[in-house]
């Protein structure tokens, strides 16, 4: 019989449940789902979410910043389907599997954690060299650099058997 070992003896998991929290509450259901509700940011009707003062600071970011995001090839679209299909209901799964020290999520963290790992890895790729290459190539990598490393702390978090749980006293 196993137990889970309770949050507060897991202190650095906190810093993985408010990860998943931005990505899940910002990064997923704002920044990417703006791009799929909307094909043009030069020319579009507000849909109902995301809010106009969030799509606002979306395409400030993406004009100013990230013509990759601004352009949406469909290739692109295709890595905010996975995320806002795939990786969203994973964020709120491993909320909890996080907060109540549930095992079960540890194959289904490793798949992200490869999974988002190569998306990344892609997306940076087009982003330094790509025909839609950024004009601020240092903000653009800070700003993707936790998509970038939190697939290997997640991974290292998960690796052993028993990540959350122990044996029952």
């Amino acid at each position: 019989m196993r137990t889970p070992i309770p949050l507060a003896r897991r202190p650095l998991d906190v810093g993985f449940i408010v990860f998943f929290l931005i990505n899940l509450t910002f990064v997923t259901y704002v920044v990417d789902l703006e791009q799929l509700v909307i094909a043009d940011p030069t020319h579009y009707d507000p849909p109902i979410w995301p809010p106009e003062f969030l799509l606002r600071l979306v395409h400030w970011w993406g004009s100013t910043f990230d013509p990759l995001q601004w352009a949406r090839p469909p290739w692109w679209r295709m890595t905010i389907w996975i995320d806002v299909i795939g990786f969203g209901p994973f964020y709120v799964a491993a909320i909890y599997a996080f907060v109540k020290g549930r095992d079960w999520i540890k194959n289904f963290a490793l798949i992200w954690a490869g999974l988002m790992f190569a998306n990344v890895s892609i997306i940076l790729f087009e982003e330094y060299l790509g025909p839609y290459a950024t004009p601020a190539p240092w903000t653009v990598g800070a700003a993707n650099l936790p998509w970038l490393i939190f697939p290997f702390f997640v991974a290292a978090r998960v690796w052993r058997e028993h990540p959350f749980t122990e044996a029952a006293r």
